[in-house]
């Protein structure tokens, strides 16, 4: 019978070996905010808490009356948090794979479903960088070849973002790390605080923030605009988040970076109408500055978007899955790493002579600041 041969300490094993997988190859999940996870209730897909975003309050003059002035309301906003993924890496193993686990050998093919499943939720929120407008570094250039101009430009963003100093993580791909281990400005003692140099290699917590490198860096690709667009709007104020725009052809993609003419701020297209000619554009930040029709867009090209991010950037959340087990020849376990909280379901069914496993997880997250990313190109 399948319920004898696959064993709870069977599961269990599996289940722990496979943590150890996930924990070696994910990073965006551990640095992110994970603490509204207790407040969703249910552990369904759907599921929703909405994250409470702060007003800004006016300050005025005090002057002392026999009647109280009349206070103005604020309407805080909100960001909801859904669990809108369900994901799944399932494999068939026959039962000498069985046997293996048993045995404490991790089947290979079980640690490529791991492998996947880790990916999947690392490269979810990944892909959130197209939601920041901070903007450092030269398309086409890998940053710290020779300095760390691109890193101090974003810090200087950054800060003029108000984003708060603490905790801050500099994520960058391999191309740029090996550029970055290169640099006096990491080996000496000045620099790194000790005499040790770069021993393990590891940049760690320098100039403000935590340097961590990871293989999952995505690469942007900007849309086929021809370079023409420009304003068709009238005066446009300081503020607004949406423009018309005509002279130009090709598309306007999500995540694609511009500047209008006469303004250093950088901005992100957050959606477009129009296909293969746009004509309108909503972005972020609201404008800076005010603006007239015919000033020029002009775009950045894509890359490897390197991030400086903050933990409250992002809010992330997983949802532990039922062990609930309806039928005697199913094997479900869950586990839940204390480490960085991650949940994953292993279920196992019998088939034909063969067993099918498969790990499942349950999980969503939103921005909460876009002030809160700058992307350095690569």
């Amino acid at each position: 019978m399948a319920g004898k041969m696959v064993t709870t300490s069977i599961l269990q094993t599996l289940v722990a070996m496979g943590l150890n997988a996930l924990r070696e190859r994910i990073v965006m999940p551990r640095l992110v905010n994970r603490d509204y996870e207790d407040m969703i209730t249910g552990a369904k897909k759907g599921s929703t808490v909405n994250v409470a975003v702060p007003a800004a309050v006016a300050v005025r003059s005090v002057t002392p009356d026999v009647v109280p002035p009349a206070t103005s309301a604020v309407t805080p906003t909100s960001v909801p948090v859904t669990l809108s993924q369900w994901n799944e890496a399932p494999f068939i193993m026959d039962d000498k794979g069985i046997n293996q686990v048993d045995a404490g050998i991790l089947p290979m093919q079980a640690s490529e479903a791991i492998k996947s499943l880790a990916n999947t939720i690392d490269q979810y929120l990944w892909g959130f960088y197209k939601k920041f407008y901070g903007y450092a570094g030269v398309a086409g250039t890998t940053p710290f070849a020779t300095d760390v101009s691109a890193y101090l430009d974003a810090r200087k963003f950054a800060n003029a973002q108000l984003m708060d100093p603490d905790p801050r993580w500099m994520l960058i791909d391999e191309v740029a790390e090996a550029n970055a281990l290169g640099l006096r400005a990491f080996q000496d003692a000045s620099f790194r605080g000790d005499t040790e140099g770069i021993v393990n290699g590891t940049i760690g917590r320098k100039l403000g923030a935590n340097w961590v490198m990871t293989q999952n860096v995505p690469t942007h690709t900007k849309g086929g605009e021809d370079g023409n667009y420009v304003i068709n709007n009238g005066t446009i104020i300081v503020g607004t988040t949406t423009i018309t725009v005509d002279g130009g052809t090709g598309t306007i993609l999500e995540g694609d970076i511009f500047t209008l003419a006469g303004d250093t701020q950088t901005y992100v297209v957050i959606s477009t109408v129009g296909g293969g000619t746009v004509t309108s554009i909503t972005f972020a930040p609201g404008l800076k500055i005010e603006t007239v029709n015919e000033y020029a867009l002009t775009f950045k090209s894509g890359g490897p978007q390197n991030l400086l991010l903050h933990r409250e950037a992002i809010a992330f959340a997983m949802a532990p899955l039922a062990e609930q087990k309806l039928l005697g020849g199913e094997g479900v376990s869950v586990a839940i790493d204390e480490e960085s909280g991650l949940s994953l379901r292993l279920e196992i069914t019998r088939q034909y002579k063969q067993y099918q496993w498969a790990w499942d997880a349950l999980y969503g997250a939103a921005v909460i600041r876009k002030e809160y990313g700058v992307r350095i190109a690569g």
